[in-house]
C-alpha cells in the first residue's frame, strides 16, 4: 500500500517544503543599516565601500540580507542631526557614521541603537566615547568604531628611513589650533626616540606660510608636515619653497604626495571602513557594541612621488621603492 501511495505523496511534500520556504523568505527580517556620511570626499567614500565589503564577505548581501539607507550631510551639522533623527524614527538596526560631525550627531541623538563610527580623528575629544575608554578598550555604551588618527611615531620613523643621516627635521604648524597640539607633542616625543632634532616654525594665517617655510631653509635637512589644518591647506606654498630650496618634504596624508610631497605614509581608508564593517558584523550576530574595543586603523600605505623627490634634490633607496604601495613617476 505504501509503495502505491509514496509516489503520490512526493509532490505533496515538495509543495509543502516550497510553501514553507516561501513563508520563511517573506517573514525573514532584512537588516536595516543607516549610513550617515559627513560629506562626499574620496577617503570617506572609500571608507563606506570597505564597510559594505566586510558585510558582504560575511554573507550579508545588499538587497537580500541587508538594506542600506545612505545619507550625506553635505557638511551641514543641522542636516547631520536630521539624518540621525530619521534613523531613530525608522528604528534601524545599526548605524554606520563616517567622519566626526556625522558621528557626533548620531551619538547625541541615539542612545540605544548600535553605532559604529569610522574615519574619526579623536573619538574621545569629540565626545563619542567616555574619557575613560582609551584606545583599544571597551566603551560600555552603544558606540564603537575605528579611528583614523595619524600614527605620528610610525610616520616619522618611516620618513627617517629615507634619510638615515638626517639629524635635523623641520615642521610647520598653527599653535592657535588645539587640534594640532597633540600631534606636535607626539612629533617631539618621536624625534627624541628616533635621535633627531625637531625644529619648529609657526604660522597663524595662510599668508605666513611662505615666510614660515623659508625660515627653515638652511636649518633642516627635511620637512615633515603633521596634522595641521592651516599647513595642509597651504601645502602648495610649502611645496613651492621646498622645490626651490631643495628640501625633501613629507606629509602625513596620502593626498600630500599628489600635491608635491616626495612621500607619505598614511591610512588605507578602505581598510578603515572594512575594520568598522567587521565590528558591525559582530554586533549583528549578537555582540554588544560596548563590549567591542574601539581601535585605530590597521594598515598604512606608503606612497612615493619620484618626480617630487628629484625636484627636491632627494635620491630614494631602491628598497624603499620596493616597499612602496604606489609610486608616482610623473
Amino acid at each position: 500500500m505504501w509503495k502505491r501511495l509514496f509516489p503520490l505523496l512526493i509532490p505533496c511534500l515538495l509543495l509543502t517544503v516550497e510553501h514553507a520556504s516561501a513563508q520563511e523568505s517573506k517573514t525573514k527580517k532584512i537588516i536595516r543599516i543607516g549610513v550617515t556620511q559627513t560629506i562626499s570626499y574620496p577617503d570617506f567614500d572609500t571608507d563606506a565601500n570597505g564597510f559594505e565589503k566586510a558585510l558582504a564577505e560575511a554573507g550579508l548581501k545588499e538587497g537580500i540580507h541587508v538594506m542600506y539607507d545612505r545619507q550625506n550631510a553635505w557638511g551641514d551639522m543641522n542636516h547631520a542631526h536630521r539624518i540621525s533623527q530619521r534613523f531613530l524614527n525608522a528604528k534601524v538596526d545599526l548605524i554606520h557614521s563616517i567622519a566626526t560631525p556625522s558621528s557626533q550627531a548620531a551619538v547625541r541623538t541615539i542612545q540605544h541603537i548600535p553605532i559604529v563610527f569610522s574615519s574619526v580623528t579623536d573619538p574621545i575629544g569629540s565626545e563619542l566615547i567616555p574619557k575613560t575608554s582609551t584606545l583599544g578598550t571597551k566603551t560600555e555604551t552603544n558606540v564603537t568604531g575605528i579611528s583614523d588618527r595619524w600614527p605620528v611615531f610610525l610616520q616619522f620613523e618611516m620618513y627617517t628611513k629615507f634619510f638615515s643621516k638626517a639629524k635635523k627635521w623641520g615642521t610647520i604648524y598653527n599653535p592657535g589650533d588645539p587640534r594640532s597640539t597633540p600631534y606636535i607633542k607626539e612629533m617631539r616625543e618621536a624625534a627624541k626616540k628616533l635621535g633627531v632634532e625637531l625644529i619648529e616654525t609657526t604660522l597663524f594665517s595662510h599668508g605666513e606660510t611662505l615666510r614660515a617655510t623659508q625660515s627653515l631653509a638652511g636649518k633642516v635637512q627635511a620637512i615633515h608636515i603633521t596634522f595641521d589644518a592651516m599647513a595642509i591647506s597651504s601645502f602648495d606654498t610649502i611645496v613651492k619653497v621646498c622645490n626651490e630650496k631643495k628640501i625633501p618634504l613629507f606629509g602625513g596624508d596620502l593626498r600630500c604626495v599628489s600635491r608635491g610631497a616626495m612621500a607619505a605614509y598614511g591610512w588605507d581608508y578602505f581598510q578603515i571602513g572594512h575594520a568598522a564593517g567587521r565590528k558591525a558584523v559582530q554586533i549583528l550576530r549578537g555582540e554588544k557594541p560596548g563590549d567591542l574595543p574601539w581601535e585605530q586603523g590597521e594598515k598604512l600605505l606608503l606612497m612615493i612621488n619620484e618626480n617630487a623627490a628629484k625636484t627636491q634634490g632627494a635620491i630614494i633607496y631602491p628598497e624603499l621603492l620596493k616597499k612602496a604601495d604606489k609610486v608616482i613617476t610623473e
